[in-house]
Formats: structure tokens, C-alpha cells, sequence
């Protein structure tokens, strides 16, 4: 064998490897491509992260996720054991009970090996432990930047479950009905918005969890109020003196199942509260409580929102 035949084998030898490092390169280039799209980021309330893109299995703690969901054309398998709104009952039937809000049984949840939980206010307490599970999400709601916040959420579930033209469109559909309730409202007048529960009464006001009465469709308030997560306890004699043009209840025991106590209109119905231009006027309009104490923050929730109020002006 002569001296120059040693480095022309060695070049044979590495042009005919070369397109097994190309096939392996491409491979790897492939793999890297498929796990990058396996995980998309989104915005939760507690910032940026980086989740599993089209989850198989979902648990959702919090009622207004699982209405975008539903809406956005996904499913959920685990709920908790709540009241749903009639839209969510279908949900609600075929999804397994996985403990409540404040109590998650995290034996069903890890039986259902999610990819996927979310979690918000009521919840909210329990995401440390859940996301021992599998990736764990806060969607909770900004109250005081209500619907902006409700956008955010429809996005970003648009964005994990590849509907983001859906959501889009969920949102522009919401947001012509808001724009259009504000014509309704520009001439109602003043109101104030109470809750009934257990005999007791609060109001609330702007930037409060149920101000989108003000803050967005812009009836005026009948009087200021600290925006307080569980509103401002007060008397009846407080409501005859801010006498407002509309009255809007939300009925708490009604809501969540609780009976044995008075019903909204009942607690309501005396002589101070009597006094005011909306009860005399029969401008008294009792808001869905499922849909405003228990499913706020989803997008039929918005939608509906948004008709108790509009419709109980116009009729």
C-alpha cells in the first residue's frame, strides 16, 4: 500500500458517512421542532408560562375557564362539585367531580393524569400541591379590569388548544354587545348593586367583583364605594339614602343552594328600601347569581352578564 493511499481511503470513507450525519442532523432537527411545539406560552395571571400545547386532559377549578373551553370548542375532564349555569350542564354531566373550590381531591385528579389544571381565586390555595401533578395554571380574574382580564384568559386557552381564530371571534362578538349596551345605559340613570345573603346585605361598586355594571356597560353609581372583594356591608337604611334609580341583586343563597333563609325580594321588601326610585318604579333587577357569584370570568358568562343587565333596563 503506498503513503498517499491511507488519506484518499480516509476521504472516501468520510463523503460516505456524510449523508448519515445529514439523515441524523435532520432527525434531531425534527425532535427539536416536534417538542417546541409541544409547549406554547401564555400569559396567567401570575405571568408568562410555558404550558403543553393541546392538552388531552384538563382539570379546571374555576367555572369561567371551563365556559371558554366549552366555548372554544375543547373539553374538560375534571370540575369540581359546584351549581353550573344551565350552558355548562352537558360539561358538567360528563366530566368527573374532582373534590370542590376550596378542596380539590387530589386522588381523583391524579387518577385522571391531566396535562393540564387551572386554578383561580377559590382555588387558588391549593395550586402548589396540584401542580405536583402536572402543570398547574392561575386564571384568575383582574376585577378591576374586568373584561380585559377575560380577554387575556380567552386568549391564552385559544392559544393552548390551537383555536385562536375562535377566540377572536368570541371576543369580538362580546365586545359588540357591550358596545351596544352602553347605549341602553347612557340614559338609565344611577344604580347600585346589592347582594342578599343570610338576612345580610353589601354593596358594591366600581372595580368591585361585580363593577362591570359601572366600569364597563357605564351606569352611573348611585353612590362611591371601596371596591371590596366581598362588598361593603350595609343597612337598609343606606340603600333608601342612596336611592337609586336601578336596583341590581344578586340573591348569594339562591346562587349556591343554600335554603332555608329569605329570598332576595323578601329581604328587600320594606318600607326604607320601599322609599327609592327603583323599588317604587319597579326598576328592580335580580341578576343571575350562578352566573355572577359562581361563573364570572367565562366568555357565555360575559355574554350573559351583560343581557341580565340590558334587558332588565328595556323592559
Amino acid at each position: 500500500m503506498s503513503p498517499r493511499s491511507t488519506p484518499i481511503k480516509r476521504l472516501a470513507a468520510v463523503a460516505a458517512a456524510l449523508p448519515l450525519v445529514a439523515v441524523l442532523a435532520a432527525c434531531g432537527s425534527d425532535s427539536e421542532a416536534e417538542e417546541a411545539a409541544s409547549t406554547v406560552t401564555v400569559t396567567t395571571a401570575q405571568g408568562e408560562v410555558e404550558v403543553p400545547a393541546q392538552p388531552q386532559t384538563i382539570v379546571s377549578y374555576d367555572l369561567g375557564t371551563i365556559d371558554i373551553i366549552d366555548a372554544l370548542g375543547g373539553d374538560v375532564a375534571g370540575v369540581p362539585d359546584a351549581t353550573f349555569p344551565d350552558y355548562l350542564t352537558s360539561v358538567q354531566d360528563e366530566a368527573e367531580v374532582v373534590g370542590s373550590f376550596f378542596e380539590p381531591d387530589f386522588e381523583a385528579v391524579a387518577e385522571l393524569d391531566p396535562d393540564l389544571i387551572i386554578v383561580s381565586g377559590r382555588s387558588l390555595d391549593s395550586m402548589d400541591d396540584l401542580a405536583e401533578i402536572a402543570t398547574t395554571i392561575d386564571l384568575s380574574v383582574d376585577e378591576t379590569d374586568y373584561w380585559a382580564s377575560v380577554q387575556s384568559n380567552v386568549e391564552a386557552l385559544g392559544t393552548i388548544l390551537g383555536a385562536q381564530d375562535e377566540a377572536t371571534s368570541l371576543v369580538s362578538d362580546v365586545q359588540t354587545q357591550i358596545d351596544e349596551a352602553t347605549e341602553v345605559t347612557a340614559d338609565a340613570g344611577t344604580g347600585l348593586i346589592v347582594l342578599t345573603t343570610g338576612g345580610e346585605v353589601s354593596a358594591y361598586g366600581a372595580g368591585s367583583r361585580f363593577g362591570i355594571i359601572h366600569d364597563l356597560l357605564g351606569v352611573e353609581p348611585a353612590v362611591d364605594i371601596d371596591a371590596e372583594t366581598h362588598g361593603e356591608p350595609v343597612s337598609f337604611e343606606y340603600v333608601g339614602e342612596a336611592n337609586p334609580d336601578w336596583l341590581f341583586v344578586i340573591d348569594r343563597d339562591a346562587a349556591i343552594g343554600e335554603t332555608g333563609g329569605e329570598s332576595a325580594e323578601a329581604i328587600l321588601d320594606n318600607a326604607v328600601v320601599g322609599s327609592t326610585t327603583a323599588w317604587s318604579e319597579g326598576q328592580v333587577i335580580y341578576l343571575d347569581g350562578v352566573v355572577w357569584y359562581l361563573a364570572g370570568g367565562g366568555i357565555t358568562a360575559m355574554s350573559e352578564m351583560v343581557s341580565n343587565v340590558t334587558e332588565g333596563i328595556e323592559s
